[in-house]
């Protein structure tokens, strides 16, 4: 009876020890696949904003401009790959749009970021509507013509 007891816990302890292996390479995959992601420390830019850039293990660069409290636009992302250069802008209600901008979305002003996205700042900064004039009263019209015959 002790020779079985001694084989159940060899099985037991050599698949405790298959299943830690089996998890520490999974470790490493993902390190390695994080390890070919190039990252740089956030630089501060205009407009209370920072910049964080990457470079992913396929050569494509993505600059990403975080504002932290203009009312217009969240964030841009720029995104070089093989000299192609898209540019996306974000609202804080997290509307995305491609804008052309003309090359300078990491240094250019939130406000004019959001011009160029389309998107319309607060109600402060629009310009004031005029009211229609309100419609004539039609009343005395309206007794004229019933009184015809």
């Amino acid at each position: 009876m002790g020779k079985k007891i001694f084989i159940g816990l060899s099985i037991l302890l050599i698949g405790t020890l298959g299943v830690g292996c089996n998890k520490s390479e999974g470790a490493n995959a993902n390190t390695n696949a994080n390890a070919n992601d190039v990252a740089a420390s956030p630089r501060p830019a205009p407009d209370n904003s920072e910049v964080m850039t990457t470079v992913d293990a396929n050569g494509v660069k993505t600059e990403t401009r975080t504002f932290r409290n203009n009312p217009r636009v969240a964030k841009v992302v720029v995104t070089t790959q093989n000299d192609q250069r898209t540019v996306r802008a974000y609202s804080p209600s997290g509307e995305e749009k491609e804008i052309n901008d003309g090359g300078d979305a990491l240094e250019a002003t939130g406000d004019k970021i959001a011009d160029a996205a389309g998107w319309v700042g607060d109600k402060g900064q629009q310009q004031p509507i005029k009211p229609k004039k309100a419609p004539k009263r039609l009343g005395r019209k309206r007794r004229m013509l019933a009184k015809k015959p």
